[in-house]
């Protein structure tokens, strides 16, 4: 029997703007949290009844919605748990990502057909957990993000073919084992597993001596700096057949934090690589303007984790920062009569050289030779927050598609 063929791009979806951003761009299912038990405390999330209208908008385009329930919640949390899962139900999530054995008992007890997926804080590392969860009730394992490719295609070997393997292939990364880390809660009470984590890795540390008060030393791993704990993000984008061939069937991009834009271009990205793969699946060869999106978001120097072996220059030590070339000016509303037409996101002037990226094809450059206000009124610059404007386009652009420009 032959394993599991699917093949599906996850996206995060913050809010109902990335969520859009997500499907946009080519997603195959989106995950994201509810004002409880999920791992992105600082997103915005859903309430009950935005849930619904993102599940109703995700299932009309023929795509999935799984929701995070996926911290390790307190006693004084568990009351509440019922009413998530009804109201879950209710809205018609397709799956819940549960990571704490309790709650995936009360799913079970609660919602006794819905699907359930073991998230990667579970830290599943072997077949025998992973075939323990299938038994159990699973429909999907969340692998860790420790794991090399040779020990995910051993995993995929020795399980069940209707057992689905998801794996992170982008984004940021945690220096703990699949973000078990008790670091931020130690220093500012913020309790990373329970989606609330204040990134203390990022941050950069000094030595004080006991009896020489605000006398700050740095710390040196090497004579590149301090910021010892600084993981650099993950990017897959070159090796998709690797992953598909080791068994990988949902191919994960973190991010649920992370902007619209990000969200929108990363997808993109990833949409065009998949497709690439799935045409000639032996013949995996990823054209250069798509792997060069991945550098138009912010984001940290990229490396490939641990799915090599063990990883090599995975820290970053000159900075917590990210690295932004690209601003969005705008979002496409429409194009109709030779004119293009949209709403402004960052300032830019006339003669302003730019890039349309659209779910269909490459970049489109575009230098901005007139732009004209809501009235029709010609204008040197678009410099009002969220002001309506149009330009001369013999192209045709779908909604939403983005307008940005190199810093």
């Amino acid at each position: 029997m032959k394993k599991n063929n699917l093949l599906e791009v996850l996206s995060p979806a913050g809010d109902m703007e990335r969520l859009h951003s997500a499907l946009d761009f080519g997603a195959d299912a989106v995950y994201l949290g509810g004002q409880m038990f999920g791992m992105r405390a600082a997103s915005p999330n859903f309430t009950a009844q935005t849930l619904k209208t993102a599940c109703d908008e995700v299932h009309s385009r023929g795509k999935k919605v799984y929701l995070t329930c996926n911290t390790l919640p307190r006693n004084n949390e568990i009351p509440y748990f019922e009413g998530f899962v009804r109201d879950a139900v209710d809205a018609g999530v397709d799956a819940l990502i549960v990571n704490d054995i309790g709650l995936f008992s009360l799913v079970k007890k609660y919602a006794p057909d819905m699907e359930i997926h073991i998230s990667t804080q579970a830290g599943i590392v072997n077949y025998v957990t992973a075939n323990e969860f299938y038994n159990m009730g699973a429909k999907r394992v969340v692998l860790a993000r420790e794991l090399s490719l040779e020990e995910i295609a051993e995993i995929r070997a020795k399980t069940p073919d209707d057992l689905e393997i998801e794996a992170f292939v982008h984004g940021a990364m945690c220096v703990s084992f699949s973000g078990r880390c008790l670091l931020s809660q130690y220093l500012v009470n913020r309790d990373a597993n329970r989606g609330e984590c204040a990134q203390p890795c990022r941050w950069g540390y000094h030595l004080m001596e006991e009896k020489r008060e605000n006398e700050f030393y740095p710390i040196f791993e090497d004579e590149k700096g301090s910021y010892i704990l600084n993981a650099k993000d993950m990017c897959m984008i070159d090796h998709i057949d690797k992953l598909a061939k080791a068994g990988v069937n949902s191919f994960k991009i973190e991010g649920r934090a992370k902007s619209a834009y990000y969200v929108s271009v990363v997808t993109n990205a990833y949409r065009k690589a998949m497709d690439i793969y799935k045409s000639d699946p032996d013949n995996y060869s990823l054209p250069q303007w798509i792997r060069d999106e991945v550098f138009k978001v912010s984001h940290r120097a990229y490396c490939t984790g641990f799915l090599f072996g063990h990883p090599k220059e995975c820290q970053y030590y000159e900075n917590s920062g990210y690295i932004r070339d690209y601003d969005v000016v705008a979002v496409v509303e429409k194009c109709e009569d030779s004119m293009l037409y949209a709403q402004q996101r960052n300032k830019f002037d006339k003669g302003a050289k730019l890039e349309i990226l659209s779910p269909v094809g490459k970049p489109v450059e575009y230098t901005a030779e007139h732009i004209f206000d809501e009235y029709g009124n010609e204008v040197d610059t678009a410099n009002h927050a969220m002001m309506k404007f149009s330009m001369p386009c013999n192209d045709v652009f779908p909604k939403n598609s983005i307008i940005r420009m190199q810093k």
